[in-house]
Parts: C-alpha cells; structure tokens; sequence
C-alpha cells in the first residue's frame, strides 16, 4: 500500500470515529471539502501544513495519519448520510 493510501485510510478512519463529516473537517480545518476526499482516496499528494491542520481537527499527532494499516482490515465504515434531526424547541 503506498503512503499516500495509508493517509487517506487513516484519515478517514479517525474522522469518522469523531463522528465528523467529510465537510465539517474541511470546514475547521480551512480545507475545500473536494481536497479532503481526493486525499482520502489517496490521490492527492498533501503537505505537512495539510496534515498538520487535519490532525489538529481530529486532535491526534500527525503520526496517526501514517500508521501501517492491515492490509486485511475493512475500509471504515461511512457515517450515516443525512442531516441530525434536531429535537424540537
């Protein structure tokens, strides 16, 4: 697996066990959303800056980002689509 897969996997991995979408990272990050899902499906070469910013979202070291993936593991799970239901007032 080359290493820009293991960053994407790993990014999505820990984004969705935070429970952020793909567009709530990019928001807080200062990210466009598109780049964060090319970077999760390992076709963009990203920077240290990037990386930085994402593991400052998801409040891991950026060395998460990098961790060796089995490559028998399943890709994560997507979160479920829609929006929250708010409870009403």
């Amino acid at each position: 697996m080359d290493t820009r897969t293991i960053i994407g996997r790993n990014l999505r991995r820990l984004r969705v066990a935070k429970g952020l979408s793909q567009e709530r990272l990019a928001l807080e990050s200062g990210i466009d959303r598109a780049y964060v899902g090319r970077v999760e499906r390992g076709s963009e070469n990203v920077t240290v800056s990037t990386l930085e910013a994402f593991a400052k979202v998801l409040d891991v070291r950026v060395s998460a980002l990098f961790r060796d993936i089995d490559p028998d593991e399943p890709a994560p799970l997507p979160l479920p689509a829609g929006r929250k239901v708010r409870p009403p007032n």
